[in-house]
């Protein structure tokens, strides 16, 4: 007997309120804020992708989802560019925005993407 249905009720991609609070009202505030000022959206980038970060490490610590042992240091890491383009250290209008908010939630789609084809949805 396997522990998956353990795993999957442990899991917070599996509900919808979960879900939503923890990933995807966080991605909405990441695409809103590209209609306020830089500074303003900086902040909300910086608190979305702390959020995100956070909740996928504590979901693989909860339930051993395997994508979010990974993707959770990659929402953290993606800090660092959003500091450098929010503090001017970058140079970038908002195509280097909406470039770099693709690349988040892409690349985060292609972590979870690879991850769990290669390693199964727990391990």
């Amino acid at each position: 007997m396997t522990n998956v249905p353990t795993q999957t009720s442990r899991d917070w991609l599996g509900g919808v309120y979960t879900s939503s609070l923890a990933w995807w009202i966080p991605k909405a505030a990441i695409f809103a804020s590209l209609f306020v000022s830089v500074s303003f959206r900086t902040v909300i980038w910086i608190v979305a992708l702390v959020w995100m970060g956070t909740a996928c490490l504590l979901n693989a610590k909860r339930c051993s989802r395997t994508h979010c042992r990974y993707t959770g240091p990659f929402y953290l890491a993606m800090i660092v560019p959003v500091v450098a383009l929010g503090t001017g250290v970058v140079a970038a209008g908002i195509y280097g925005w909406i470039g770099l908010g693709v690349f988040t939630v892409g690349g985060s789609g292609l972590i979870w993407w690879a991850t769990e084809r290669t390693w199964g949805k727990f391990s």
